[in-house]
């Protein structure tokens, strides 16, 4: 039987794949990121995952202002890296696993819950930046990830408590699959940040940190939170976060806090990122640069966050 073993959260900060792919990972601007997820790809070395299944946001890549699905899953055998203006990204093509993908699709729309089926799908740096987070730069991804868009580009995004619902269906759907396999759930994008208007360039430390905290002690709360407080509290895009609320859903009521990152800036959004394992209870660990929000003086990377 297929099980969830943990939930990894992250950013997926177009600028961090940029630095990647320009091989800027070691400049002085870029080092306290990355540096904040080297203990997470040991981490996720040991567990040999069998199955990624990935929440992220499409950027008008696979979808635009014509057709705008609330909640779609990939179910093609492979998914290409998206030409987002300035050419694909050069990470690997992602690897599906269609089985499972139209597994979770079957049980999920007759259990109520609608999922767009998409047999083709190209993916942007909403899903490859946490892969590269995760897995660094291998000529291969090193085991097949079912991509889960959300909707939190148009008016109007589902709400936490929705995306928690979807974590549940896709626990369901999991628990009920004939193949002995390890699978873990990724949640993407946030934290706080606003890329346009007069609050363009907001990062509220505090707001972000509270919901970290939240994720892990009390996420039924944390999931009724109403779409107004992300805009007040985390800045437009801030709204993102209710992508995690899928990994969290996924998740047992009770997990074990394995580790967690925060930091800023990382072009102007804050970076967060955390791995919750099902069941136990909390002890983190924490990066060393966790509370180091102030960043020292270093250029800026030409790119802005989405």
């Amino acid at each position: 039987m297929a099980k969830i073993i943990a939930g990894f959260a992250s950013s997926h900060v177009p600028a961090i794949g940029a630095a990647i792919d320009n091989k800027q990972t070691n400049d002085p601007y870029w080092t306290r990121v990355f540096s904040g997820f080297e203990h997470s790809k040991k981490w996720i070395a040991e567990q040999k995952p069998d199955v990624v299944i990935a929440v992220y946001n499409d950027h008008a890549s696979a979808f635009s202002v014509e057709m705008i699905p609330t909640f779609a899953i990939g179910c093609a055998a492979e998914f290409a890296p998206a030409d987002e203006g300035w050419g694909p990204r050069p990470v690997p093509v992602v690897k599906g696993h269609p089985e499972l993908a139209s597994h979770i699709a079957t049980s999920a729309i007759l259990d109520g819950f609608d999922l767009t089926i998409c047999n083709k799908m190209e993916v942007d740096h909403g899903l490859t930046v946490p892969l590269n987070l995760a897995f660094g730069s291998p000529d291969a991804w090193p085991c097949p990830v079912i991509p889960i868009a959300v909707n939190v580009v148009q008016f109007p995004p589902p709400t936490g408590k929705r995306c928690f619902d979807l974590g549940r269906a896709i626990r369901k759907a999991v628990s009920t699959y004939r193949d002995d396999l390890r699978i873990i759930v990724f949640g993407t994008g946030g934290m706080s940040h606003q890329i346009s208007g007069p609050r363009a360039g907001l990062i509220n430390s505090k707001f972000d940190k509270a919901f970290l905290d939240g994720l892990t002690k009390n996420p039924k709360k944390l999931a009724a939170m109403p779409h107004l407080e992300y805009m007040r509290e985390a800045g437009a895009e801030g709204i993102e976060l209710v992508m995690w609320h899928v990994m969290r859903g996924a998740l047992d009521d009770k997990v074990k806090e394995l580790y967690r990152f925060y930091t800023v800036p990382a072009s102007n959004t804050a970076v967060g990122h955390i791995i919750l394992q099902n069941g136990g209870g909390n002890s983190p660990k924490k990066s060393k640069n966790a509370k180091k929000v102030a960043p020292k003086k270093a250029k800026k990377p030409t790119r802005k966050a989405a």
